[in-house]
Order: structure tokens, then sequence, then C-alpha cells
């Protein structure tokens, strides 16, 4: 039985690289047959009941992912000494464990230098050795990898321009998606989901999904000043959701209340029911300073959704010439975002057959397509250079 060794601080259905983490461990045990060892500090179910998935639990101090870094990384190297000798396959991800096999970039430290003007000072601080500790290992992990794999073909450009790993080592990989979890909203399922959430049924819903923390790479802070330029309108009738955490949601929830924007805007704040608002919504914008990727919008355009991302987003890349009215400036711009929403708002039902031809094709290619792609690399990486959808 072949074997693999899987280092990720999480292994879970939410968020971008731990659901990709978690699709391809799935994969190696249940469709590949492997035996897969997992370093981490969670592995959620049903992945971690798996009968050929091993959980090698590392702490997390004061859940920390800084701190317990070093133990994930120590634990990593110890057990990939002891079965790698036996054949398993070693597959890290970016700068948290050096071992010279495979290397899965999902975000690249080198290519962003934070955004973190209004945070606390203690915070700025801490982030900025965080920042230099981060590249310094990304750059010494990625570099020792015989095979390094790129959620984007930005990605793979800045791991070869930033981190200086030639071009031959580097593929592109992109993520696939659960289809019968984000497939088309018939209208009156839409409005269902509105009911079980207990939003309005006759408002426009526009979605936020991201992270409300002091590093606002994710750029709400544009989307809350778009809205406010938005909500001058009386026309303007459209409410906005935000679902992510962070330590500014509660300063947001202030503002928002402080704006006069209390019954426009509802800032969730952490919830794993991302499926369910992107069944209720209509739209969704992420602004981003810098995404990698981006697969809570290929999430909302499998559902139908038009999604508005920053133009340098990794998943921009696959938008076609007819969705390019969705792609935002960079850096975003509060007023660039006001002005697409208001003629997105003029055509909403335009907007949606449009994006539901993308979102067929964006369907077509699984969880199972990126892992058996990955898998077909780690065993003959000279015959396939990206992959595709489609």
């Amino acid at each position: 039985m072949s074997a693999y060794i899987l280092v990720s601080g999480d292994f879970t259905p939410w968020g971008g690289m731990d659901r990709a983490n978690y699709e391809l461990a799935w994969y190696l045990a249940d469709q590949a047959g492997a035996a897969v060892h997992l370093v981490s500090h969670r592995v959620a179910p049903p992945l971690v009941e798996h009968p050929r998935v091993t959980w090698h639990h590392v702490p997390k101090p004061m859940q920390s992912y800084t701190l317990g870094g070093p133990w994930l990384a120590a634990r990593g190297r110890q057990l990939a000494r002891r079965l790698a000798p036996q054949g398993a396959r070693v597959i890290v991800n970016g700068g948290n464990c050096v071992w010279p096999d495979v290397n899965w970039v999902h975000y690249v430290h080198a290519a962003w230098n934070g955004r973190h003007d209004a945070a606390p000072a203690a915070f700025r601080v801490r982030a900025a050795w965080m920042k230099r500790v981060a590249r310094r290992g990304e750059r010494r992990a990625v570099r020792a990898a015989r095979l390094v794999l790129a959620n984007s073909e930005q990605t793979r450009r800045q791991t070869i321009d930033l981190l200086g790993v030639a071009p031959e080592r580097v593929h592109r990989v992109y993520y696939g998606i659960d289809p019968a979890a984000f497939g088309p909203v018939a209208p009156a399922a839409r409005m269902a989901a509105r009911r079980t959430l207990g939003w309005p049924e006759a408002r426009p819903i526009v979605a936020f999904v991201g992270a409300l923390g002091y590093d606002r790479r994710k750029a709400f802070d544009v989307v809350f000043d778009a809205w406010k330029l938005l909500a001058q309108d009386p026309g303007w009738d459209a409410e906005l959701v935000a679902a992510g955490a962070g330590a500014e949601v509660e300063l947001w929830r202030r503002r928002a209340a402080a704006a006069g924007l209390g019954d426009r805007l509802r800032i969730l704040g952490f919830t794993k029911l991302v499926p369910s608002i992107l069944a209720a919504a209509d739209a969704l914008v992420s602004p981003t300073h810098y995404e990698a990727y981006g697969l809570a919008v290929q999430e909302a355009l499998c559902a139908g959704l038009p999604a508005f991302v920053t133009r340098s987003a990794g998943i921009a890349e696959l938008y076609p010439d007819d969705l390019h009215d969705l792609l935002l400036s960079d850096p975003p711009d509060a007023h660039d975002l006001a002005r697409r929403l208001r003629q997105w708002s003029s055509d909403i039902q335009g907007y949606a057959e449009r994006v539901a031809r993308f979102g067929a094709v964006l369907r077509r290619r699984t969880w199972g397509d990126m892992s058996s792609e990955i898998v077909t690399l780690l065993t003959t990486p000279a015959q396939l250079t990206s992959s595709r959808f489609g």
C-alpha cells in the first residue's frame, strides 16, 4: 500500500487551503487506497475517522499557529525521516516544514507585505516579526522541494520570481469544487434559504466572505466605504451580509450602527454556513489586496453568483472576457466597487445569466480531479505542466 504524509495546520472543509488539503487527504485515503498520515493541529470528521487515515496530533499553544509552527515542523520531519525511506511521499505547505519532496504553495508571504495601519501598535510589531519569520521559512522550504505545486498561475510566477525556484519544478494546479454543494440555485430554493437565515426575501443580497481581522487583506474596509456611498442613494435597496471571523468584527458592527447602516448591513462573524449564504445571496464582493487564489469566489461563481474580485487575484485569471466587468481595480477602490455594483443592480438577471455559463465550466473540475492531477504529478511530473477547467 502506498503511503503519504501531509503536513498542514488544519484539515477542515472550511477555508481555502484547509479545504484543499482536506480534499486531497480524503482522495488519497478513499479513492487511491493509500495510508495517509496527517501531521496537524486539527482534522475534521469524517476525514479523521477514515480507517486509512492516521492523525499525528500536534499541540497548538495558546491556540496560536505561530507558537505551534515549530512543533508542526518538527513532528513532520520526524515522521518523514521514519516513513520516507519506506517509500512514503511527503507533502508540506509553504514554509510549514522543510522536506525535499513536495511543497504545495497556497500563499506567497514574499508577495504580500501586510496592511496593518489601523491595527494596534503591539499587533503591528508582532506581525512584522511574524512576516520575517514566515518569509525565511517559506524560502527555505519551497526551495528545498523537488516538486512545487501552485494554486494559480499568479502563485506559480511569484514562486519562481520571488522565491527563486526553477520554473520546471513549479506546476500550477487549480483547486476543485464540490458541485453538489455549490450549484445553481432555483428562485424558490433561494427564498427558502433566506427564510431559514432570517433574511428579507424582497431585497437583493450582496455577500462578503472573508476575515475581519487587523490585517485588512480582504479589504472589508473598501466594501464598507462602497456600501456607505451606495446607501446615500434613496433608490439603493440591497443588503450587505458579511461572514468572517476576526478581531474587528465588533468594530465594524459599531461603525455600521454609527453610519446608520444597521438595517442594511449584517455582520455575522464566524460561520460554517457559507453554502447557505451563497444559496441565499445574489452577488459576492471580494476586493482583496492579495489573493493567491480565492476559493470563496469560485464557490460563489459555481452557485451562479456574479463575483466581483480584484483583477490581481488568482481566480481572476480564469474569468472569461465577457465577465471582465466583474474584475475590480488593483488596489481595490470603494468608488470603483460602488460603480460596478450600481451597474449590476440595473441588470441583475443579465449578470446572472452570463455567470451561469462560467459557473457550469467551473463545476466540471471537482476536488477529485484536482487530487488526481496531483497524484499524476507526483509520479510523472514531466508529463503535466498545468491544470485546466472544462
